[in-house]
């Protein structure tokens, strides 16, 4: 799996193209893309059930602006969810550890 973060959102645009800050839901915020290489339709839902199922233990160690794109790779298709779990875990420690380096 491939993981995009993006510690603060941008505000939101408006119909006027003004910024709104404060809209939208509280609390980080996460989006899956499972494409079908990873498989047809079941597949790719079932993939997809068990990613949001992950990212909700992990959504507590994101900051409340942060949003997280969650892309998975074909091999998620056969994977067990321990293992995409597993795998979600390590990419946000890496991703979280290099934010704390930088800062």
């Amino acid at each position: 799996m491939v993981l995009h973060y993006l510690p603060v959102r941008p505000p939101a645009a408006t119909a006027g193209g003004l910024g709104v800050s404060g809209s939208g839901a509280a609390g980080p915020r996460a989006g899956f893309v499972v494409g079908k290489a990873v498989g047809n339709s079941v597949v790719r839902h079932r993939v997809t059930r068990r990613l949001r199922a992950a990212v909700r233990e992990e959504l507590d160690r994101l900051p409340d602006t942060a949003d997280l794109v969650v892309r998975a790779r074909p091999e998620a298709g056969t994977a067990p969810s321990a293992v995409l779990r597993r795998d979600l875990a390590a990419g946000l420690d890496r991703l979280l550890a290099e934010r704390t380096r930088s800062s």
